[in-house]
């Protein structure tokens, strides 16, 4: 019997990717993420990626949670939320069964008419953060304040809460 050589090819070199690109081809589903990337990469130039992601549209002209900021003080408590693109008119603080709620609302209208085109567009977006006020605040004397988008309010401690705090010394053997 005489020996007969094949032509079947035959990969020769090592059994793992040696590259990123070696490990796309390798991996099972580096073909489907090649040809998702290829669809993206083929849609028109004029849109933006919140066009195709309604959350993103929805969530761009406010954040769903405004950055918070919580201090403790000697006679106070100190809360500042950044809010930009709110006014006063549009937030609004309560005080109920010892939780301090912020929320607001954005609503946003943008109009163009140009020669060629008519673009008009509402973005709505709102926001609300609940605390739970410390015991020792004085609840009736709570202050608000907004100033270029930044809301801050003070919860001021009472005269007892102010003294509770005592420094222990620590004694050495």
């Amino acid at each position: 019997m005489t020996e007969k050589e094949t032509k079947v090819p035959v990969k020769t070199g090592s059994a793992a990717p040696s590259s990123y690109a070696d490990l796309l081809e390798w991996h099972p589903f580096g073909h489907l993420r090649r040809q998702i990337n290829h669809l993206f990469n083929d849609l028109p130039s004029w849109k933006k990626p919140a066009d195709f992601e309604p959350f993103e549209r929805f969530f761009s002209g406010v954040a769903a949670i405004p950055a918070v900021d919580l201090v403790e003080r000697e006679k106070e408590y100190a809360i500042t939320a950044e809010l930009p693109g709110l006014d006063d008119k549009n937030v609004e603080i309560k005080l109920s069964n010892g939780t301090l709620t912020i929320s607001g609302e954005k609503k946003d209208e943008r109009e163009e008419k140009e020669k060629d085109y008519y673009f008009s567009e509402r973005r709505y977006g709102s926001f609300k953060r609940a605390f739970r006020v410390p015991d020792g605040v004085d609840a009736d004397k709570i202050e608000a304040a907004f100033d270029k988008g930044v809301l801050t309010i003070r919860l001021p401690k009472t005269a007892e809460a102010q003294k509770a705090e005592k420094k222990i010394d620590i004694k050495s053997k």
